[in-house]
């Protein structure tokens, strides 16, 4: 199954199990690139965050015009700060964003319980690295490069290089089919 992709400067489609990676610096704007990977020629979607509540995820996709009937967000961050939650169908918890078990369990359940085109984003593998330390989220962010594989989903991974170190950037590139690179001025070059 092939996926079409709205992100400029990549390749029109992509095949199931391919898996991206969006390098941007600390202070990009990511939202963008993010809302049109998820909103383009997709069933259901899954939004992990460890940066921001699902309310926030919520704002977002509301403000870029993003289907919510086919979200399905993973919040890693309320329970620990103490926020009121409100679980659903669609909103799901763990107990803390340096939960990698829990956020690969999670993602997995999503992955086969949904049918047809299925996207997740994981937004930040930055965020999960200062809570779970790099070494945690290099095995967290392979192992959920297998699911998508496993499962013919695609998924797009913020990870903010200026906080790693190069050779850290390097080792999580490696992980990915493809690469999409956000400079500080919006532009973006891509690698597959």
């Amino acid at each position: 199954m092939d996926y079409t992709l709205e992100i400029e400067n990549t390749p029109d489609t992509v095949p199931g199990g391919t898996s991206v990676l969006l390098l941007h610096p600390s202070t990009g704007e990511t939202d963008r690139i993010d809302t049109d990977f998820l909103k383009t020629d997709t069933d259901s979607f899954l939004v992990v965050s460890t940066r921001t509540t699902a309310r926030e995820v919520t704002q977002k996709l509301e403000y870029y015009d993003v289907d919510e009937s086919r979200a399905v967000i993973l919040d890693t961050l309320s329970i620990e700060r103490g926020y009121s939650r409100r679980s659903s169908d669609n909103v799901h918890y763990v107990a803390a964003p340096d939960d990698v078990d829990g956020i690969v369990r999670q993602v997995e359940r999503f992955l086969e319980t949904n049918d047809g085109k299925v996207r997740v984003s994981f937004d930040s593998v930055t965020e999960l690295a200062y809570y779970a330390g790099e070494r945690a989220a290099l095995e967290t962010v392979e192992r959920l490069v297998n699911l998508l594989e496993a499962h013919d989903a695609i998924g797009l991974f913020h990870l903010s290089e200026e906080v790693h170190d190069d050779e850290i950037v390097e080792q999580f590139r490696a992980l990915f089919d493809g690469i999409v690179d956000l400079d500080e001025a919006g532009n973006v070059t891509t690698a597959f």
